[in-house]
C-alpha cells in the first residue's frame, strides 16, 4: 500500500511540474462514498476516490493520461491507470494508440454492441457507467467519409471481465452438486497475432436517422466452464463424487448495429447483435465437458420522451438463444426492461432521478432512486438507494440482502 501511495505522489508531483512547464490541462475529482446496508446497519461501501486527467492538445498530436485511485476502508488501496493514449490527427483520419475506453451503441445501462471495453463487475452494476468499463490496449483508426465514419480497432492483448473476489458482498457462491476444484491454467490468453481481437464499425449521421453497423472477431469475456465429472463405481451404480472445472475463453464472431431517430418529439432507439459460437452449460449427459455451442441474439428497443418537464426513458431488452434445447441450464429467452425518470428543479441545481432494472423473466428488479444537489459547478452531494427485490435466482434478486442507502460527496476540479 505504501508503495502505491508513493507512486501516486510521484506521479502527482511529476504531473504538476509538467503542467506548469508544458501547459498540460489537469482536471479530475475527489469523492467520498459510503453505503449502509438497511437490514444489518453495517457499512456495505466505504470508498474514497481520486480521479486525475492530464491532457495536452496540439494541432497534430494529443495526449491523455487518466490515473485513478480507490481506497476501501482504511487499508485497501486500488490504483489503476484507466487510460493513457496518444492521438494523431491527419487529413482524413485520426489514430489513437494506447490504453483507452471505447463506447459503442445507443442503449443505456445494457451492453449489446458496447462490448469492446470489458466491464468491472466487482461492485455489480452500481458504479457510474463511465467508471464501470475497463480500458483496453488498442489501436483505433477513425476514417471519415462524407457524413460517415469507418472505425477500425485492433486489440493485441485480451482483457476479461473483472469479477468480485470471494470476500465481496457481490460474490455469489456457485451451487455445485459435488465438491469442485478449479484449474485456471487455460484461462489466460497470451498476446499474439493469432489471439488479436478485431472490430469494425461504420456510423453515419443523417437528417432523419443516426445509425451504425458493426462486426467483431473477439474473445468471450466470460470464460466457459469445462466440467469433468468424477464418479464412484464401487456400489455398482455411478455416484458423482467431484467436479474438475477448467475455465476457458473462446472466440466469438459478432455482427450488429444500432440506430436512433426522432419522431414528433420522441426519440426512438434500437440496438441488436448476433453472437456466433457462444458456449453454454448443459445437463445433457452426452455433452463434452457439460458444454454446448449455440448462437444467440441480443437486442434492445428504447423510447425517450418528456412529460411536464420530467425526462423519461424506457427500454425493452431480450436475449434469445437459437436452436435451444431443454438440457441447457440457461433460459431460452431472458427479458429485461429499464425505466428512467429525471426532474431538474431550482434552476437545475436539484436533480431527482429514478432508474430501475426490471427482470421480466425472473420477476426481480434493481431500483435506484437518488437526489443530487449541486452547490456550484464543482461541488455536489448525492443521496440515493440501491433496492434489490424479487426471486433469489434472478440476477437482481440474488442480491436482496445487499439493499442499501448511500451518500456521495464530490468535488470536481
Amino acid at each position: 500500500m505504501k508503495t502505491r501511495v508513493i507512486i501516486l505522489m510521484i506521479l502527482g508531483g511529476f504531473a504538476s511540474h509538467i503542467s506548469m512547464a508544458q501547459e498540460v490541462d489537469v482536471s479530475g475529482f475527489v469523492r467520498t462514498y459510503e453505503g449502509v446496508n438497511i437490514e444489518t446497519g453495517d457499512f456495505s461501501i466505504i470508498q474514497q476516490t481520486l480521479n486525475l486527467n492530464f491532457e495536452k492538445r496540439g494541432e497534430k498530436v494529443a495526449f491523455k493520461a487518466n490515473p485513478m485511485m480507490y481506497m476501501y476502508n482504511s487499508d485497501s488501496l486500488s490504483f489503476n491507470m484507466r487510460e493513457i493514449y496518444m492521438d494523431m490527427y491527419f487529413e482524413n483520419f485520426d489514430l489513437r494508440l494506447g490504453k483507452q475506453q471505447i463506447v459503442w451503441g445507443k442503449a443505456d445501462g445494457v451492453f449489446i454492441t458496447d462490448i469492446i471495453s470489458p466491464l468491472n463487475l466487482s461492485e455489480f452494476l452500481l458504479p457510474d457507467f463511465d467508471e464501470i468499463r475497463t480500458g483496453v490496449i488498442a489501436a483505433k483508426l477513425d476514417y471519415y467519409v462524407g457524413n460517415g465514419t469507418i472505425e477500425a480497432i485492433v486489440i493485441p492483448q485480451f482483457t476479461p471481465i473483472t469479477r468480485p473476489d470471494e470476500n465481496s458482498i457481490w460474490y455469489i457462491q456457485p451451487d455445485f452438486p459435488a465438491p469442485a476444484t478449479f484449474d485456471w491454467s487455460k484461462s489466460t490468453i497470451n498476446p499474439s497475432l493469432e489471439n488479436t481481437e478485431i472490430f469494425l464499425k461504420y456510423s453515419a449521421i443523417t437528417s432523419k436517422i443516426d445509425f451504425d453497423l458493426m462486426g467483431g472477431y473477439t474473445w468471450d469475456d466470460n470464460p466457459a466452464m469445462h466440467v469433468e465429472k468424477e464418479f464412484d463405481m464401487s456400489s455398482g451404480n455411478p455416484v458423482l463424487t467431484g467436479l474438475n472445472i477448467t475455465p476457458q475463453h473462446h472466440r466469438l464472431t459478432i455482427a450488429g448495429g444500432s440506430f436512433s431517430t426522432e419522431i414528433k418529439g420522441l426519440i426512438l432507439r434500437g440496438e441488436a447483435a448476433y453472437y456466433d459460437g457462444k458456449y453454454f452449460q448443459t445437463e445433457d449427459p452426452m455433452a463434452v465437458d457439460a458444454l454446448i455451442q449455440k448462437n444467440y441474439i441480443n437486442y434492445v428497443f428504447g423510447l425517450d420522451f418528456s412529460i411536464g418537464g420530467v425526462k423519461m426513458s424506457g427500454q425493452f431488452i431480450q436475449k434469445y438463444i437459437l436452436d435451444y434445447n431443454d438440457f441447457m441450464t440457461e433460459n431460452e429467452t431472458l427479458n429485461t426492461a429499464t425505466f428512467l425518470a429525471r426532474y431538474d428543479m431550482l434552476r437545475e441545481t436539484l436533480h431527482l432521478e429514478l432508474f430501475s432494472y426490471i427482470g421480466l423473466t425472473d420477476y426481480d428488479a434493481l431500483i435506484r432512486p437518488k437526489i443530487t444537489y449541486d452547490f456550484d459547478d464543482s461541488f455536489s452531494i448525492l443521496l440515493g438507494g440501491n433496492v434489490f427485490v424479487g426471486d433469489e435466482v434472478g440476477q437482481f434478486g440474488q442480491y436482496s440482502d445487499n439493499t442499501m442507502i448511500y451518500a456521495k460527496v464530490k468535488y470536481n476540479f
